[in-house]
């Protein structure tokens, strides 16, 4: 993890790979994480689970099983990092957010979701893991500050809605505690971004039912809000099964 967490505005344009690591040391001063946490998800991935396959050029299959739910949330979250990176590194972050308190706010979310998706790629086996991604922003401004919101609000409620529909499909207790400590955070992500667009927004009907209850969605649903966002077709028909 030699590369710092802000690449440069060109490359993130010339449509480089999600995965952009932050340095090792930042991971673990702001995750937390300690090595048997990390040994305990690896020897949880049993052999039962299928390896993700990559059946035609350009398509990118999650796997069956638990290996399939972690690749699910690894994909999701690859895209939300490699998003909030190209956020805070754009030359327009700055004209874009004159506020300092919110630059700062975005930069610390940017580093959340480069360490869950850190994470999960330290916590799926090499041989199952999918690919580094690619992003596909379109003609997304970077320094717009509309433009960037609205984006955000889309990825963070699709992430919290992802987590919690693929919850019933996770089948090792301890993958379904880490996931409800990951969600809480990306719920978090959510209100905080929903609120920069219209204060007093973070709870209301859009996202929290009548039942008081946030949004699931199914991993058909959430890939196909996502796949816009990303070149290789990705393929979870099989993710928790």
């Amino acid at each position: 993890m030699s590369k710092n967490l802000q690449n440069s505005s060109e490359e993130a344009e010339n449509a480089t790979p999600l995965q952009v690591p932050i340095k090792r040391r930042s991971f673990f001063m702001y995750a937390g994480a300690t090595a048997a946490a990390t040994t305990l998800l690896l020897s949880g991935c049993n052999d039962d689970d299928d390896e993700p396959t990559n059946p035609a050029a350009g398509t990118v299959s999650l796997g069956s099983g638990d290996v399939g739910v972690l690749n699910y949330a690894y994909a999701l979250e690859q895209l939300e990092a490699a998003f909030y990176a190209q956020v805070i590194s754009n030359a327009g972050f700055n004209t874009a957010f004159p506020d300092a308190a919110e630059r700062a706010a975005l930069t610390a979310i940017a580093k959340h979701e480069a360490i869950h998706r850190d994470f999960f790629k330290a916590a799926i086996p090499a041989t199952s893991a999918i690919p580094a991604l690619t992003p596909k922003w379109g003609n997304l401004n970077f320094g717009n500050r509309t433009q960037v919101l609205d984006t955000a609000k889309t990825f963070e409620d699709l992430g919290v809605a992802a987590y919690n529909g693929a919850g019933a499909l996770i089948q090792d207790p301890t993958y379904l505690l880490l996931a409800g400590k990951i969600v809480s955070v990306e719920a978090r992500h959510a209100a905080f971004i929903r609120d920069l667009i219209n204060n007093g927004t973070f709870a209301d009907s859009t996202a929290v039912d009548a039942n008081g209850l946030d949004k699931a969605m199914t991993v058909a649903q959430v890939l196909a809000a996502a796949q816009p966002f990303i070149t290789e077709t990705i393929d979870g028909a099989n993710v928790g099964k």
